[in-house]
Formats: structure tokens, C-alpha cells, sequence
């Protein structure tokens, strides 16, 4: 018996020492690789020679509305290209297809393009900037997760204690996961916002939610302080990329206020042995069915409305994907209603709501390239699963009468 406690402490101090060796590791990449980017994206001092103009033809793009207050317009000839960005008046009033870019190189030689010729210096750092920092954005993503990756580490480290082994290991295998998507898969700027801004938002949403994931299958109302970090970046990255507004309102008028109720609730229903546990329930068959039946109309009614409003946005542009994905989106918000009443009130059927919400917005994920996003939606499926198996056998250790809702 003394072996094994010695044997014990000892993969514990191992499992410590490796913690900390990640967090030094982490810290180092996420500072080196962020300085690196920006001291490259500083390198030019605003001295350019022009080298002569070059006619490039627009390319095949969707139309700009009056509902954009900008339009960016993207012109190429072989490898070389340039986006120009003109107001709507402007853009209505085009008289080609074509543009003449003159040709600019730096001290370092990189070839920069712009739409106009005598560029001032300050034009000349900014559209290195912007070039520069589009080329590094795996450098600068990788920068970004290795932080977040970094604080859950320290969540890991700090917290041990209150994690099983399989909890860490799932939560670390998921975001690290992340980080390498975000490499391998940088965004493109949307909406004037740069894709690294994006990718920051899906990072943060992935990190947000999958610790609020974890904690919701521990039974600890403490998920619901994370669920409302959750929500303000589903609202920013909603407003950011100008779609799922569906979501959108759902999350601003029905998750916020639903995560403070539920935070109370749960702490008036604690477990009587464990004080970290809260007391979880089950739905009977016809309560399922009344929630299933609001779900379709929810879905119909918010979907048809949505879809015929326009609402302009570059980040999808096929409009026949775009109506797909509203509907998809009406029917994920009335999912994620259902779910958060299941949560509300401590019932095991949340996880099913998890299972249905998770595979619809992998499907939007998809249909929208946001890649990354699906790891998010794997942790859903593995931890959804954990989490019902835990409910499950919470709920079968106690009496059934005092398991159900009514």
C-alpha cells in the first residue's frame, strides 16, 4: 500500500512538471511568434519607388447594395492583384470592368499596389501593413491559440484537483486541436474586419465554450459564469461577420438573462453529499414530444421571416446558401431555446438538445468554411455523450420520483 501512495505521487509530480514545461513552452510561442509578426508588418518605413502601372481586370464577385456603406472590389492580372475599396456611391458609379494599379517596391522588395499614383508614405506603411499582416496571419494565429491554449493549461494546472484525468486530457486534446486549425486554416477578412480579428473570435468562442461544456457535465452551476462570456462573443462575432441573426437575438434576449436564472436555480438545488453537484432530472415521453412540435414552428416561422430580410453581408455570398443557412440557423436558435429551458431546469434532455444543435451548426460551420468552428462541434459530440452517461447515472442513484420534472 505505501508503494502504491509513493508510486502515486510521484505520476502526479511528473504530470505537475509537464504541466509547467507546457505553460513555459506556450508563453514563449505565443510572445515570440506575435512580436515576429508585428515587427515584420513594421519593417517599411514608407519609402517606395514606383515602378510603372499594371491595367488588372475585376474579378468575378456578387453585386454591392445600398445596404453596404463600403464595397471592396478585387482586382488581379496573373498573380498580381490589388482590392480597392469605394464607397456605394462610388462603386455605383464605375464605368468599367478594369482599373490601372501602379506599382510600387519597397526598400526590402516587396511590390505593393495601389489604385492611385504619387502614394504618400503613410499610404505606402499602411498597405504594407495590410499585406504583410494577410500573409502572416498562420504566424499570428498561431500566437493567438497558443495564448488560449496557454490559459487552459493554467485552468488544468490550477484546478487539478477538480478535473479527472479524462476531463483534462479531453479539454487539452480539443484546443489543441484548435490551435493547429487555426494555422492550417487562416480566415480571410470579412466586412472590413481582418481575418485574424476573426479568428480570434472563433478561438475564444471554442475556448469559452468548451470549459462551459465541461462544467455543465460536472453538474457545477459555475458553467453558467462562462456561458455568459460565451454569449457577448457570439454577439460580436455575430454582428463582425453580419449573419445568424437568428442566434443572434436569441442569445442577447433569451441566453443572457437564462444564464443568471439558471445560476440561481442550480445554487438553490444542490446536492445534499457533494456541495460542487447540483440535482439533475428527466422529461417524461409526451413533455418531449410539446418540445419537439414548438421546435418545427419555431423553425418555419423565424426561418420564413428571416429570409426575406435583406441584409447585406460579404461573408456569404451565394444567396441561395445564405437562405439555406438561415432556416438551418432558425431551427439551431429554437434547439438552443429548448435547451437552455432543459438547463434551466436541471433536465438530462439537454444533452439531446446538445447532440441536435451541435450537428446543425456543424453543418452551418461547413457551409460557411469556418473550419475551425468544427473542433468545437467534435468537443460538443464527445464531451455531449460524456455528460448524458454522467447525468444518466446521477439520476438512476436517486429516487425516480424525485428525478422527474412533475
Amino acid at each position: 500500500m505505501k508503494r502504491f501512495f509513493e508510486k502515486n505521487i510521484e505520476t502526479n509530480k511528473t504530470i505537475r512538471t509537464i504541466e509547467i514545461i507546457a505553460i513555459v513552452l506556450l508563453l514563449l510561442g505565443s510572445v515570440v511568434s506575435t512580436a515576429f509578426g508585428l515587427v515584420k508588418m513594421n519593417e517599411c518605413d514608407g519609402n517606395a519607388s514606383f515602378v510603372g502601372t499594371v491595367q488588372m481586370s475585376m474579378d468575378d464577385q456578387d453585386e454591392c447594395d445600398e445596404d453596404n456603406t463600403v464595397c471592396d472590389v478585387s482586382y488581379s492580372n496573373d498573380e498580381k492583384s490589388i482590392i480597392v475599396t469605394y464607397t456605394y456611391e462610388d462603386y455605383e458609379n464605375l464605368d468599367g470592368e478594369s482599373i490601372t494599379a501602379y506599382e510600387y517596391k519597397t526598400a526590402n522588395g516587396k511590390t505593393l499596389f495601389l489604385d492611385h499614383e504619387n502614394a504618400t508614405v503613410n499610404e505606402i506603411k499602411d498597405t504594407y501593413k495590410e499585406i504583410t499582416a494577410k500573409e502572416l496571419s498562420p504566424v499570428f494565429n498561431f500566437g493567438i491559440s497558443s495564448a488560449i491554449l496557454l490559459i487552459s493549461v493554467m485552468i488544468v494546472f490550477i484546478f487539478g484537483r477538480f478535473f479527472t484525468t479524462y476531463e483534462k486530457s479531453w479539454f487539452i486534446s480539443i484546443m489543441v486541436l484548435a490551435t493547429i486549425f487555426s494555422v492550417i486554416f487562416p480566415e480571410e477578412s470579412a466586412n472590413g474586419v481582418n481575418g485574424i480579428v476573426i479568428m480570434l473570435l472563433y478561438l475564444l468562442d471554442t475556448f469559452l465554450n468548451i470549459l462551459c461544456e465541461l462544467l455543465i457535465s460536472k453538474q457545477s452551476r459555475y458553467n453558467f459564469l462562462v456561458s455568459v462570456g460565451v454569449e457577448i462573443v457570439e454577439i460580436v462575432m455575430c454582428i463582425v461577420l453580419m449573419y445568424r441573426f437568428a442566434t443572434m437575438v436569441t442569445t442577447l434576449f433569451f441566453w443572457l438573462p437564462i444564464d443568471i436564472l439558471s445560476f440561481i436555480n442550480w445554487s438553490k438545488h444542490k446536492d445534499d453529499v457533494e456541495d460542487d453537484l447540483t440535482v439533475v432530472r428527466r422529461l417524461k415521453g409526451y413533455q418531449e414530444v410539446l418540445v419537439i412540435l414548438g421546435i418545427i414552428v419555431w423553425t418555419i416561422v423565424v426561418g420564413y421571416f428571416l429570409s426575406g430580410l435583406d441584409i447585406a453581408t460579404d461573408f456569404i455570398t451565394n444567396k441561395n446558401l445564405e437562405t439555406a443557412i438561415i432556416y438551418i440557423d432558425a431551427c439551431a436558435s429554437a434547439v438552443g431555446v429548448a435547451n437552455g429551458l432543459f438547463i434551466f431546469f436541471r433536465l438530462r434532455e439537454q444533452w439531446i438538445a446538445w447532440y441536435i444543435c451541435a450537428a446543425l451548426e456543424s453543418i452551418i460551420n461547413i457551409l460557411s468554411g469556418q473550419y475551425v468552428l468544427l473542433i468545437l462541434k467534435l468537443g460538443y459530440f464527445t464531451n455531449t455523450t460524456y455528460g448524458y452517461i454522467k447525468w444518466s447515472k446521477y439520476i438512476k442513484s436517486h429516487k425516480e420520483e424525485q428525478a422527474t420534472l412533475f
